[in-house]
């Protein structure tokens, strides 16, 4: 799986990770990508990015999930398992990390997309491959509500993407949000990401990376404009 490196300069050169390993979550067009690669350049960290687009299956899956739902979900196992094995690395070199995803959460799509008996056959296979990446030291959740996630998609137009429904996206956030109800491996902070911009650069940015240098509790929640 290929990573890709910050840049040299950064934005607070002298920064250090409040971190060494933090994991970004979220339902589609949640703003993951942005997040990690704007809080890898702050501190300068390392990005291990997903990578979506190398499941050929996928976009098959979002015309006709029923007959391409299981080799989809096979493929991002087997990615899945190579991430797990590079986090472990880089986490073994000292390498402070920064991701778009979580590991764990791959079975939370497979769970969505197949049928029981075609859930069971997925459970079996991939535990034959899977390898379990230490857990991250801080997962950030982003929320945001499905008419937001859903406009966020049309915008930004990747081909991939363009025949997921607002159904598809209201099951997915509330299967995320059950999820993050029960995850205790790690701290999580929810963000609420539907009135934040930018989260690459800028005032946003900041913001998001002020509140994880001072994030305390195994749970906490940050609204832009106010904190809890």
């Amino acid at each position: 799986m290929p990573v890709s490196a910050p840049a040299l300069t950064v934005t607070a050169p002298d920064a250090r990770p409040p971190f060494r390993y933090i994991a970004i979550e979220g339902a589609i067009g949640a703003g993951k990508t942005a997040l990690a690669a704007g809080l890898a350049q702050r501190w300068s960290m390392q990005t291990l990015l997903d990578e979506p687009a190398g499941n050929p299956f996928l976009e098959r899956f979002y015309r006709d999930a029923a007959r391409y739902g299981l080799a989809t979900q096979l493929h991002f196992a087997l990615q899945r398992a190579a991430q797990s094995r590079r986090i472990a690395g880089l986490l073994a070199a000292h390498t402070p990390l920064v991701t778009d995803f979580l590991a764990q959460k791959n079975d939370l799509f497979a769970r969505l997309a197949l049928p029981d008996d075609e859930w069971q056959l997925y459970r079996a296979l991939s535990a034959q491959f899977a390898a379990d990446a230490p857990p991250p030291e801080l997962v950030v959740y982003l929320q945001a509500s499905p008419e937001v996630l859903f406009a966020r998609i049309q915008k930004r137009a990747a081909l991939a993407e363009l025949p997921i429904t607002d159904a598809y996206l209201r099951s997915l956030s509330d299967s995320y949000n059950e999820f993050f109800y029960h995850y205790d491996r790690a701290p999580v902070l929810t963000v609420s990401a539907e009135h934040l911009d930018s989260l690459d650069s800028g005032a946003d940015l900041a913001l998001v990376a002020e509140r994880i240098e001072t994030m305390r509790g195994r749970r906490e929640s940050f609204v832009k404009g106010t904190s809890r």
